[in-house]
């Protein structure tokens, strides 16, 4: 009874989290791209600084292993852009020359700006498995513990994934073909959840001292995009009506994100 309610519980926050922030997302999407991209970069780091950190220094590690965790996460980060434009480079790059001698180098750099964003695309991926996965083992000791803090911890993360989700759905939306690639992708990392749930089922005790870092891995990622991929795209002349709306909606990001945080650690 207790695992089919710790799967249900996971399945439905980490997924559920996915298509409810792709449902409020994607309406304003179309209309508000820039602004889409100020709130995602708010809801990341917001994400990272104001949840996941916290949390990972209110335990027991030590904060000199968490911090080089950090540090060691946003070097690996980088080191994957450079990966990407690395092969992007060798690949390409005979056709770089072809489509300058025919006057198409403006889309050939396009495409390498595409290619950028692939890398920031992963990136978010690999962070929200990895946060996935903590969540799950959180689920899971919840619903060990007792059964209605399993429903309340599974409500509380789906409802602090929401905001989050939608900033991953902005990132991926730009380094997908569609729409429903970005939201495939996303929905896949999110069933990690149910994985990170099975797993703490059977392991709890022992992976328990391991959730800090989990939660450290995830932030670094996070961390990256926000200010390697989307804070870059921001970075442009802009009127001050243009700038107070786009400092407006990363302040929306980082709200929504605090808000719901902070209602998530009152239901834990």
């Amino acid at each position: 009874m207790t695992l089919l309610a710790i799967l249900i519980g996971t399945v439905a926050a980490g997924v559920g989290s996915v298509w409810i922030a792709a449902l409020l997302g994607y309406a304003m999407l179309a209309r508000f791209t820039q602004h889409m991209l100020s709130l995602a970069a708010g809801a990341l780091l917001a994400t990272a600084f104001m949840h996941l950190l916290p949390e990972a220094f209110e335990s027991a590690a030590g904060a000199h292993e968490l911090f080089a965790l950090l540090l060691g996460g946003l070097v690996f980060f980088f080191l994957l852009d450079k990966a990407e434009l690395w092969h992007h480079g060798h690949e390409h790059g005979h056709e770089h020359g072809q489509e300058a001698g025919d006057g198409h180098a403006h889309h050939h750099h396009g495409h390498h700006h595409h290619e950028e964003r692939r890398a920031g695309g992963w990136a978010v991926l690999l962070g929200d498995s990895v946060h996935a996965f903590g969540d799950g083992i959180l689920i899971a000791s919840a619903f060990v513990a007792d059964l209605r803090l399993g429903v309340v911890a599974a409500l509380a993360v789906l409802a602090h994934e929401v905001p989050h989700h939608m900033g991953d759905l902005v990132v991926l939306r730009q380094t997908s073909r569609s729409p429903r690639a970005a939201l495939l992708k996303v929905s896949m990392a999110g069933t990690v959840t149910a994985l990170g749930g099975l797993v703490g089922y059977a392991l709890l005790a022992s992976l328990d001292d391991w959730l800090p870092y989990f939660l450290v891995a995830a932030s670094s990622s996070f961390v990256y995009v926000a200010l390697a991929d989307l804070i870059p795209q921001l970075q442009k002349r802009l009127s001050l009506r243009e700038t107070v709306a786009q400092i407006a909606w990363l302040a929306v990001g980082i709200g929504m994100v605090t808000l719901v945080s902070g209602l998530a650690h009152g239901g834990h």
